[in-house]
């Protein structure tokens, strides 16, 4: 049995809002029993005999299903989002800037945004691993930072999505918890 993270792509923001009880209720109606939801961004935390690709695919067809949107999800093992979380070279806390890493399904798509955020001038980032890319934005202008408008157009919907730096250390002691029992 394997412990994975699950991050959903777009969820309660541009009109798609789903509250995390009924996430929750959805997945463990659809084969996770122990899903359990973290903050209110679409983050899960639960646990399969199922590969990650299986988990990604059952998720997204489970959501599908439950709430009549073309749902996107991340999946990783839950100890790939520690080593993540340790590969980050920015601080998790500073007065000027937030560190955010961008993950991905996809390394093909995720090298396309890495491509795309290395001709911005001033860009600091920062590739993790296959699958995710760390960068910066300044405290107060995330959404204007242009990176971060690039990783928002539709064509990295599908297989990429962003969180802070905080958020993935929660996500990270909540999946050590589950494995834990």
């Amino acid at each position: 049995m394997g412990s994975y993270a699950v991050f959903l792509r777009g969820i309660n923001v541009g009109g798609i809002n789903i509250k995390m009880a009924d996430l929750r209720d959805a997945l463990k109606k659809c084969g996770f029993p122990d899903a359990k939801t973290l903050l209110a961004s679409g983050n899960v935390v639960l646990s399969s005999s199922l590969d990650a690709a299986a988990v990604k695919h059952e998720c997204e067809k489970c959501l599908r299903a439950a709430f009549g949107y073309e749902a996107w999800v991340v999946v990783l093992d839950a100890g790939r989002v520690g080593d993540l979380v340790d590969a980050c070279p920015y601080p998790e806390d500073d007065k000027s800037t937030h560190a955010y890493i961008t993950i991905s399904s996809d390394t093909a798509v995720l090298d396309e945004l890495e491509a795309a955020g290395s001709a911005l001038e001033g860009q600091d980032q920062q590739r993790l691993s296959p699958e995710a890319l760390a960068w910066l934005a300044p405290v107060g202008g995330t959404l204007d930072n242009p990176f971060s408008k690039i990783s928002a157009k539709a064509k990295f919907k599908a297989a990429t999505t962003t969180r802070n730096l905080r958020t993935l250390i929660k996500v990270r002691d909540a999946a050590r918890a589950l494995a834990a029992g």
